[in-house]
């Protein structure tokens, strides 16, 4: 089958349709790929609802993108499917006016009404629109590509026979990393876009009731977001937590590698209980023990292979971090254990087959 992943997503911010496309192509399928980023990301996104008057210039680069996407879209061999990547509420349609409809399968990873409610963008007339643009992108796509059973379930009913759950899985090069011995204080990574969804402020607190205790944990904590101020905060003036902004996406890999826990999310919204984040899935295939929160989703992806503490719970978190620090033993069958599931199931092989098996149907 010849398959073109399309759209004007960013792999290096949003990795989702690069495993897509890793898995497809490992399924033996002839994939190829026409992106023109759109340089916009989530967060500029949202915020130019907040601010109406910038979105002419969401418009306009959009539309330079789409010429872009057309012309190199057009020029290659005409597709059996085509994949409309991450954030691609506007590039669907696109999609279907080059292809037709039922070629069109969109990874709805998330909802634009949704994000920005998560995000605190949601008053006056923007949650309409939001859901009136979700809406219209779904019904351009014959297969909805979503990440778990609680977001399917969120969709429109109409909607719902022709979504297909995808986990959101790790590339390959997670897979490919080292892990090296420690005997040191146990070192703790998160990285993330530090919304509210990720709950980076509970992370925050955690810290400073480690740095409290004088339990032997170290953090790495990578991003800036809507909730870094209030997570530098939180933490106090703890000393064993090293602050990036940003790390290129390519020296990520090796980064999480050398530390012992990734953290997942710890909000408490309505989205945060739905998802399975991507840093779950790639601390696992990087081979560290993986600390997050205890939601259905999550525990349906990882059963025993990581360690649970309640949503937006900082006592419980630092209670966790101190056990591993004091456990080595406890710590490395948490590792080993989410090493193996990652093998077994986050793989970007693994991860396409329901779309396979949803395309065969």
């Amino acid at each position: 089958m010849r398959i073109l992943i399309f759209g004007t997503y960013d792999v290096a911010a949003h990795p989702r349709v690069a495993v897509i496309a890793e898995g497809l192509r490992a399924a033996g399928h002839e994939v190829r790929e026409s992106n023109v980023p759109l340089g916009f990301d989530t967060a500029a996104r949202v915020q130019m609802l907040a601010q109406p008057w910038r979105v002419p210039a969401l418009g306009l680069r959009l539309a330079r993108c789409w010429l872009r996407l057309a012309r190199q879209a057009t020029r290659g061999p005409r597709p059996d499917l085509v994949v409309v990547g991450y954030l691609g509420h506007f590039d669907v349609h696109l999609a279907r006016l080059l292809f037709g409809r039922r070629r069109v399968v969109l990874d709805h990873l998330i909802s634009a009404a949704d994000t920005a409610r998560d995000r605190q963008v949601n008053r006056g007339l923007r949650q309409p629109l939001l859901r009136a643009i979700d809406a219209a992108a779904l019904g351009a796509a014959r297969v909805v590509v979503v990440d778990t059973e609680e977001h399917r379930q969120t969709l429109p009913a109409k909607h719902r026979e022709r979504a297909v759950v995808v986990p959101v899985g790790a590339p390959h090069e997670w897979f490919e990393q080292e892990p090296g011995p420690n005997t040191g204080p146990l070192r703790v990574i998160f990285y993330g876009l530090f919304t509210p969804l990720q709950g980076a402020a509970t992370i925050g607190s955690a810290i400073a009731r480690l740095a409290e205790t004088g339990s032997p944990v170290a953090f790495t904590m990578v991003g800036s977001g809507q909730d870094k101020a209030e997570t530098v905060r939180n933490a106090g003036h703890a000393a064993a937590v090293t602050w990036h902004d940003w790390i290129p996406a390519a020296e990520l890999p090796a980064l999480v590698a050398a530390h012992d826990v990734c953290l997942g999310i710890f909000g408490t919204g309505p989205k945060a209980l739905r998802v399975v984040p991507n840093k779950v899935y790639q601390g696992a295939a990087a081979g560290c023990a993986v600390v997050t929160s205890d939601t259905p989703p999550q525990r349906r992806a990882l059963a025993d292979a990581a360690r649970y503490v309640p949503p937006g719970d900082a006592e419980a978190l630092a209670a966790a971090l101190a056990d591993l620090a004091e456990d080595r033993e406890q710590l490395n069958e948490l590792r080993n254990a989410a090493a193996r599931a990652a093998r077994e199931r986050f793989t970007p092989e693994r991860i396409v087959q329901p779309l396979l098996a949803k395309l065969a149907a």
